[in-house]
């Protein structure tokens, strides 16, 4: 790794299992991680304590036996509970008031990747700062540590784990789902166990696909990135819903009893304009990232809700919603987070909530949707070989300038470099599609030409 790029990314540390992401990483980041993360526990005399969650995939063992390995060679006791839910391990982590939650998992990604998601006490994602001390802590580690009973304990199995979680979620929903006829597609993830079961417990008629996990098939064709496979089972079984998770779950996406896909935008327009009828919506307000549909927006304007726009990134939103104490945010890539319930995005509670405002209204999910109009949306990713010329370029503000002009309030345009790669991506929403891609192919060649 190059000694000026950032260890920790936008969600953790990602990177190809074995390859860039190794056993020997994971140790030394457990190690120090515990460093850090207990530092501040000098008058806690009780022993500082961890929690390691996986999604099912086969470098998670790996990894995850690394990670505890490194955390107890700096005298933190370690519990590992198995396979769980990204959001199940933020939970647990505040549930059993542990110092030190951590997750291997890859989310959406390929089998080969997989991730490393750090969360403190109470279960909460970690702010840049945090990060960057253990990435420097890293370098500073001692080869040696505490000796004797100094030395971590490590738990191999937590049996009430995953009961805890499928409690936590059944006290979150408290309308009855019964009538409603439910297909979930669990990725082959780490729902694939308690999403059908958590929907079942609140009455819902459950059928489940890709919820046989084999370590190898994760996110393989399913999932909320192969939208395609829920969009047909649902027309299939005649369903209601359909709801589809990622690897890890802290997604969910949905479709209509038609097989049409309702999106986190539809599905944040739905829970913002219900927790408003029950005066829940804190300050009327909802908080999204810049790359929500302008139809979002929109919405909220004719309902009287204030959509607080953040950087990309749950992390963004999240940071967002706790400055303001806000009660609902997400992406529209399906993160939803309604911080009365949950300190990360949960698929499945969103999930839950969704149907439970099925079942308030004695409505379908199309017609919840129509609450608001999905505006067109054009992406386009342009290579480029300096990120940070793009914007500054005279013939790229020039091509902004008209794009503006010639959409004027019905429509948007959004630049941004990439995170990850040498890329820039131009977006542009409208009224009607081919004015979107015609916009965006005249903002991409601009951008080609610096």
């Amino acid at each position: 790794m190059n000694a000026m790029t950032r260890l920790f990314g936008t969600d953790g540390v990602r990177g190809l299992a074995n390859e860039a992401l190794t056993a020997s990483l994971a140790m030394r980041l457990g190690a120090a991680a515990a460093t850090v993360l207990t530092r501040d526990r000098s008058s806690d005399r009780r022993r500082p304590t961890a929690l390691i969650g996986r999604d099912p995939r086969v470098s998670g063992e790996m990894l995850a036996a690394a990670m505890a390995a490194g955390m107890a060679s700096k005298g933190v006791d370690v519990l590992r509970v198995g396979v769980i839910p990204t959001p199940g391990l933020a939970f647990l982590t505040d549930d059993y008031g542990a110092d030190i939650g951590v997750m291997i998992s890859a989310s959406h990604n390929p089998m080969p990747d997989n991730g490393i998601k750090f969360f403190s006490a109470g279960g909460k994602k970690l702010p840049d700062d945090v990060e960057d001390e253990i990435e420097a802590a890293m370098a500073e580690l001692a080869e040696t540590g505490p000796t004797g009973t100094g030395i971590g304990r490590v738990i191999e199995e937590a049996p009430d784990a995953r009961e805890r979680y499928l409690a936590h979620l059944k006290d979150a929903v408290t309308q009855d789902l019964s009538g409603i006829k439910v297909v979930v597609d669990c990725a082959n993830g780490a729902a694939s166990e308690v999403a059908p079961r958590a929907y079942a417990a609140a009455g819902a008629e459950v059928t489940a696909i890709f919820n046989a996990p084999n370590a190898f098939n994760i996110n393989d064709g399913s999932g909320s990135t192969h939208m395609e496979q829920i969009q047909a089972a649902v027309v299939e079984h005649g369903a209601d819903i359909g709801l589809a998770h990622d690897g890890d779950a802290d997604r969910c996406l949905a479709v209509d009893a038609a097989g049409n896909i309702v999106d986190g935008d539809q599905i944040m327009a739905i829970l913002a304009t219900g927790m408003q009828e029950r005066n829940a919506l804190v300050d009327n307000t909802l908080v999204a990232t810049v790359m929500s549909n302008l139809g979002l927006k929109l919405a909220m304007k004719e309902h009287g809700i204030t959509l607080k726009e953040t950087a990309v990134g749950d992390r963004y939103v999240l940071e967002e919603l706790g400055r303001g104490d806000y009660s609902l945010g997400g992406e529209q890539s399906g993160h939803v987070v309604l911080p009365s319930h949950a300190t990360t995005g949960d698929g499945t509670l969103t999930g839950l909530m969704l149907m439970a405002r099925m079942a308030e209204t004695g409505k379908t999910l199309a017609e919840l949707a129509s609450v608001m109009k999905v505006l067109p949306q054009v992406l386009i990713n342009v290579p480029v070989s300096d990120k940070g010329r793009i914007l500054d370029a005279p013939e790229v503000q020039e091509a902004i300038r008209a794009a503006e002009q010639e959409l004027g309030d019905a429509g948007r345009v959004l630049l941004r470099p990439s995170g990850t790669e040498e890329l820039f991506r131009v977006m542009v929403e409208a009224a009607e599609e081919e004015q979107a891609r015609k916009v965006a192919g005249r903002l991409a060649a601009a951008v080609a030409t610096v």
